[in-house]
């Protein structure tokens, strides 16, 4: 086990280029299923997460392999197992997304219930609904879900409320359905739309992705294709983050902003300098220190939950009084009592935290409990005065490509080191 060991005081300065969406990269993956050709796909980030999802496509019988450029080539032949066990399904939760592709063109899978990062409930009632709407006989037992169809057809499929992972099962098992799906109420998120131009390549019939309203077309079957995945969104805007903390300059590279208008328009509130330079780069200056910030997650084009944290360690040494409202997930302030380990000035108040700023983070140990919450601590580590110890850095590695190593290139004290628990 590993932790990172950061020494906090030094503004970032330089310029760090991001990766490859991993929230984009993993139903994208999954998608090959349908596929009856070769899928090549570029720029894939090199994450636990994704790593995890090309054993469980190896593991139904999918010829996968990844090269040292980061590009993805996948043969899916004809897969003969079906199940999604739980050794792999309990450390990602996107692992449910194998379920539509492979009921669509299988017409059967056995998948484990999900796991991944401890933020709260994130149910599939969503997904299952729609899919027996289209067709499809779902049973729950033993915590796994049983599906099996005589064949998916097109229905008029209503989400309540948005729901990344339902759009995207959705939309794959759509896409060889008996005539036309039309989803109301779909999530908008960018990975969707990335998710819909990689189907499309294959000769999946899609509009409206990234819009509340999608209608797919089903078709007979779907080819090979060569896609590039979007840059890491959440990513940048960590990065950016990182820039403002630490009082630095840094450009960063290969990023679309459109993507993050949200979060560019929170950190220019707080007075961080963002200007962007041509179609995929981006300087961030935050040089000039930082003022408070209320911010509320939303689905897109909202705040992004995936940013709650990182924003909260900018607040935390803002100049002046900020508040965070939580509303995608109940349980996500768990690095609220790591930060004022770190001396942050915290209070929670239901799904709001109020943060007095202050001029200053310490240094000390703590302990990474979700994706982000990781993030969040980094951040705080790069800004805090003396040592910070931070454990748990498995959880990083699900969704960020060598930050350290990237963090170090800009002139960060950081070191991973053996000792982690």
């Amino acid at each position: 086990m590993y932790k990172f060991v950061i020494e906090g005081g030094i503004p970032l300065k330089g310029e760090v280029a991001v990766s490859g969406s991993k929230n984009a990269a993993l139903p994208i993956l999954c998608s090959s299923i349908l596929s009856d050709g070769i899928c090549r796909y570029t720029n894939i980030p090199r994450l636990k997460d994704i790593d995890t999802i090309i054993k469980l496509l190896s593991i139904l019988g999918v010829e996968i392999k990844m090269d040292e450029n980061n590009v993805v080539s996948v043969n899916p032949g004809r897969i003969k197992a079906f199940e999604a066990p739980y050794e792999l399904v309990k450390s990602m939760r996107a692992s449910i997304l194998i379920l539509g592709p492979l009921l669509a063109r299988y017409k059967q899978a056995k998948v484990s219930l999900p796991g991944g990062c401890a933020i709260g409930v994130r149910p599939i009632d969503l997904h299952l609904k729609a899919l027996i709407k289209m067709g499809a006989d779902i049973d729950v037992s033993h915590g796994y879900v049983l599906a099996k169809t005589s064949g998916l057809k097109g229905e008029r499929i209503i989400f309540d409320k948005p729901t990344v992972g339902g759009t995207e099962n959705i939309m794959m098992a759509a896409t060889l359905a008996k005539g036309t799906t039309v989803i109301e109420g779909a999530a908008r998120e960018p990975e969707i739309k990335d998710l819909a131009d990689a189907l499309n390549g294959m000769g999946a019939r899609i509009e409206g992705a990234g819009e509340s309203t999608v209608v797919i077309e089903g078709v007979d079957s779907l080819s090979g294709v060569e896609h590039r995945v979007i840059p890491d969104r959440i990513e940048a805007g960590t990065f950016m983050a990182a820039a403002a903390i630490t009082g630095g300059l840094v450009e960063i590279k290969g990023v679309n902003v459109n993507h993050l208008a949200a979060v560019v328009e929170k950190l220019k509130e707080m007075g961080v300098g963002i200007v962007e330079k041509g179609d995929a780069s981006v300087y961030v200056d935050g040089r000039g220190g930082v003022g408070p910030i209320d911010v509320e997650t939303a689905p897109y084009p909202g705040f992004p939950t995936d940013m709650q944290a990182q924003i909260m360690a900018l607040a935390c040494v803002a100049n002046g009084a900020s508040s965070i409202t939580e509303n995608i997930f109940e349980n996500r302030f768990m690095h609220v009592p790591e930060l004022m380990r770190m001396g942050a000035q915290l209070e929670e108040k239901g799904n709001t935290v109020l943060v007095k700023g202050i001029s200053r983070l310490q240094g000390a140990s703590v302990m990474a409990t979700d994706l982000r919450a990781s993030a969040s601590l980094v951040l705080a580590g790069l800004n805090a005065k003396g040592r910070t110890e931070l454990r748990r850095i498995y959880h990083l590695e699900r969704g960020y490509e060598d930050l350290d190593g990237k963090l170090r290139m800009l002139g960060a004290g950081i070191e991973r080191q053996v000792g982690g628990i």
